[in-house]
């Protein structure tokens, strides 16, 4: 899941020279920090900014503003030692929440659905247990998630599989990213659109 920018980019060349990045599956790309940056000596200055490349022929979001940016760049991020520079390619599909504090806390609750448009993108969700081997009996369930950045139109799949316990009825909070909408690591206030999937396939429009 976590790799070198080259298996995912290897036809640009500039990626061969970016040896701190790494794709974290992907969609996500990361340019950690181990240390803070300054514009000077004293500890007191400034945090500076980090190099990031963004590979050729692929748009990206800045994860914390949700600002777009072209591929075949070399820009400034900031990177205060508290925000680590993170980018999301454009036809991400990246579902997130609800906020717990352990994994079974709330099987149930929403989950807020980020797409991130620009290209067409496809992501499957898969579900168990959570708590024992049994899916290795086949007890899991998957549907996947495909956009098509074109008609702006989402389409999620029959649900495949069962096991004991398994939400029947999920509700998604669609939120199609922009600037300052979708953003940071929070649960979004407001969705674009709140559908409740049944195992059913459906289609939404985001126009």
């Amino acid at each position: 899941i976590m790799r070198a920018l080259t298996f995912d980019f290897r036809n640009d060349k500039n990626v061969y020279d970016s040896p701190y990045q790494y794709m974290f599956g992907p969609a996500f790309l990361v340019n950690p920090g181990t240390e803070q940056l300054y514009t000077g000596k004293k500890a007191d200055n400034p945090p500076k900014t980090r190099k990031v490349y963004l590979p050729k022929g692929n748009k990206c979001f800045d994860f914390w503003t949700g600002e777009t940016l072209n591929g075949g760049q070399t820009i400034d991020a900031a990177a205060p030692i508290e925000t680590m520079p993170l980018y999301v390619r454009a036809g991400a599909i990246v579902p997130m929440g609800p906020n717990v504090e352990y994994a079974t806390e709330n099987p149930s609750g929403a989950i807020e659905l980020r797409i991130y448009p620009g290209a067409n993108g496809e992501f499957k969700l898969y579900e168990d247990e959570n708590d024992n081997y049994n899916y290795e009996k086949g007890n899991y369930a998957t549907f996947s998630f495909k956009w098509n950045d074109q008609l702006h139109q989402l389409t999620i799949s029959d649900r495949k599989g069962s096991f004991p316990g398994m939400v029947k009825q999920r509700r998604f909070n669609i939120i199609l990213v922009r600037k300052d909408h979708g953003t940071d690591a929070g649960i979004s206030s407001k969705a674009d659109k709140t559908i409740t999937y049944n195992g059913k396939a459906m289609t939404v429009s985001l126009k």
